[in-house]
C-alpha cells in the first residue's frame, strides 16, 4: 500500500523528465501542466510541492545548458531568468489548484481542472514574457496593446501565439486525461469502513458551518 503510495508519482515524475528532451514533443506541448496540477490532487503531503518543483527546476538547469552550449542561446541573462520565475509562478498556481481537488473526484471534474490549469499557466507565462520581455521583442510594448499581441499573435518569425495556446491546451488536457486514469486505475477500491468514515466528515462539516456563520 505505502509503496504503491510513492511508486506511481516517482513514475509519472521519470515520464516528465524523459518528456522534456528536446525535439521529443512539439513546441509548448508539455506535460508540464498536468503534471503540476495532478501532483497537487494525487501527490500525498508536502511531496505535491517539492517533487514536481525540484524535477522542473533539475530538468530546466539542464535545458539552459543545452541551449547555451549547443546552440548558443543567452539564457542566463536577468530577463530570461525572471521570465523563467515567471513559469515557476505558473507552476505554484497549477499545484495550488490541484488541491483544491479531491483524488476521487469525477474523471470530467479532473479533466477540467487540468485544462483550467493549463490556460491558467498560458496567461500567466505570456504575461511574463510581454513583461519582462527576455529577447527584446519590439512588439510587446508595455501598453494594453503590447499585452494582446503577447496572448495572441506574438513576436515575428516565430509561430504565432494562439498555435501555443492551442498546443498548451490540447497538451494539457490529454496528459491530465492520461494521468488521472493511471492513478484512478492503480486505485486501491475504498472499503466499506472508508466510505462511511467518509460520509460521517461530511456530515460533520455540513453540521459545523452553521455555527461558523454564526460566529
Amino acid at each position: 500500500m505505502l509503496k504503491r503510495k510513492f511508486i506511481l508519482p516517482v513514475l509519472l515524475i521519470l515520464a516528465f523528465a524523459l518528456s522534456r528532451i528536446p525535439g521529443m514533443l512539439p513546441q509548448n506541448f508539455s506535460a508540464a501542466y498536468a503534471l503540476a496540477f495532478c501532483a497537487g490532487v494525487f501527490f500525498p503531503g508536502r511531496m505535491a510541492w517539492w517533487l514536481p518543483l525540484a524535477t522542473l527546476a533539475a530538468t530546466d538547469i539542464a535545458l539552459n545548458f543545452y541551449y547555451w552550449l549547443a546552440l548558443g542561446i543567452d539564457v542566463w541573462s536577468s530577463a530570461t531568468l525572471k521570465y523563467q520565475l515567471g513559469n515557476y509562478a505558473a507552476y505554484v498556481a497549477l499545484i495550488w489548484l490541484g488541491r483544491r481537488f479531491k483524488p476521487r473526484a469525477h474523471f470530467a471534474t479532473l479533466l477540467g481542472g487540468g485544462v483550467l490549469g493549463a490556460l491558467l499557466f498560458y496567461l500567466i507565462t505570456n504575461t511574463a514574457s510581454w513583461f519582462f520581455n527576455p529577447f527584446h521583442n519590439p512588439e510587446y510594448t508595455k501598453t494594453l496593446l503590447g499585452w494582446i499581441t503577447a496572448l495572441t499573435k506574438g513576436t515575428g518569425g516565430w509561430p504565432q501565439t494562439w498555435e501555443f495556446f492551442r498546443n498548451t491546451l490540447l497538451s494539457g488536457g490529454i496528459f491530465t486525461a492520461l494521468f488521472v486514469a493511471a492513478f484512478k486505475l492503480t486505485a486501491p477500491a475504498e472499503s466499506p469502513v472508508e466510505k462511511e468514515a467518509g460520509k460521517r466528515a461530511e456530515e460533520a462539516e455540513g453540521e459545523s458551518k452553521p455555527e461558523e456563520a454564526k460566529a
